[in-house]
């Protein structure tokens, strides 16, 4: 069993995903992110901290410590382990697997956990592209480049979705633009910033310049 509760751990996560962009948390960003109330947050904070947690004082934001940021890893490993099970072993579509995984994230058996990812041959990327961290914790990341701003002419290949939703997955389903896609982008219209993209003999195709800011490529 886990030490800490489902909704701690749903805490924790929230605020790892939102510390990579700034210095700190918010009550009310985390409030909105976990569509909560503020003052939930605040008596979870408290217990975060208890818990040495996170650093966190009122009025002033919060972070996860080295200790939180460990337990933040360690369930974002369970989760993209368990979406590449699903995708891979059980032929989930990648637009099914999150919400079922964000329940099997909190089964945190470490023997489990650890043969899960021996059984599936120690995966990298999950799905959707976001880098597995391993058993320490660790995160190898891959060089990766908007789609919006790949050069045109230039063959990329999809590594990465920023956007995970159904709606942003269905539709990169429907234009057949998944993980290991290689295309490129043909041409820029100066009108709305749509991009003409083009994926081997298929014939080229157009996508809107909010699509293409969630996809991300390595450069060939």
């Amino acid at each position: 069993m886990s030490k800490y509760s489902v909704s701690e751990e749903n805490h924790i996560k929230a605020i790892f995903h939102l510390q990579q962009d700034q210095d700190t948390v918010t009550t009310n960003e985390l409030a909105k992110e976990l569509q909560t109330k503020p003052a939930s947050i605040t008596d979870m904070m408290k217990k975060l901290k208890t818990k040495k947690l996170v650093n966190y004082q009122r009025y002033k934001g919060f972070r996860l410590t080295e200790q939180g940021n460990k337990v933040a890893l360690n369930i974002i490993r369970r989760h993209r382990l368990w979406e590449y099970f699903l995708s891979e072993k059980l032929k989930f579509n990648w637009d099914e697997v999150h919400d079922v995984a964000e329940v099997l994230e909190h089964v945190s058996n470490n023997k489990l956990i650890d043969k899960l990812d021996e059984f599936l041959g120690y995966p990298r990327v999950d799905p959707h592209g976001d880098p597995i961290p391993d058993a320490q914790g660790k995160i190898k990341s891959s060089k990766k480049t908007v789609l919006s701003a790949l050069p045109l002419n230039t063959p990329g290949i999809i590594n990465n979705v920023s956007d995970q939703s159904s709606e942003v997955l269905e539709i990169l389903t429907h234009k057949e633009m998944n993980i290991g896609t290689r295309l490129e982008v043909k041409k820029k219209f100066d009108f709305d910033e749509s991009l003409e993209i083009k994926i081997g003999r298929q014939a080229a195709f157009t996508i809107s310049k909010k699509l293409a800011d969630t996809v991300y490529v390595q450069i060939i």
